[in-house]
């Protein structure tokens, strides 16, 4: 088997993570730009909370939302600074990193700052 010097370590966030900040994100994109779309009173106490949150804080909602925006944007960049810090210089591999990152902000990015490529190294 082919050992890695680490310039190409990628792993990819769980499946778990993926369904439920796709959900999350799909969700909250919807109650700020598209709220006549959600069946609120199909959701039960759910949707009565958020149909009081469109209601009455649609412009805090908003606002959120770029929040959370910047925030991925934010993680994906640093995620970059971490790939030259711990040795991952393949082109493709940082973008792998940087788009997941974008994608799912800290489950990605939890698991680049957790890899240790001084451990992996055999003397």
């Amino acid at each position: 088997m082919a050992t890695s010097d680490g310039s190409d370590y990628f792993k990819r966030t769980s499946l778990f993570w993926v369904v439920t900040i796709t959900v999350a994100v799909g969700y909250f994109s919807f109650i700020v730009f598209a709220p006549e779309k959600i069946p609120f009173d199909h959701l039960g106490p759910f949707g009565s909370f958020c149909r009081y949150l469109v209601d009455n804080h649609a412009d805090l909602m908003y606002k959120g939302w770029w929040a959370a925006f910047a925030s991925h944007v934010g993680e994906s960049v640093y995620s970059l600074k971490v790939c030259s810090n711990k040795g991952i210089s393949s082109p493709t591999t940082c973008f792998l990193w940087f788009f997941q990152t974008f994608l799912f902000g800290m489950a990605s990015l939890g698991l680049l700052l957790k890899y240790n490529p001084k451990r992996l190294k055999k003397h």
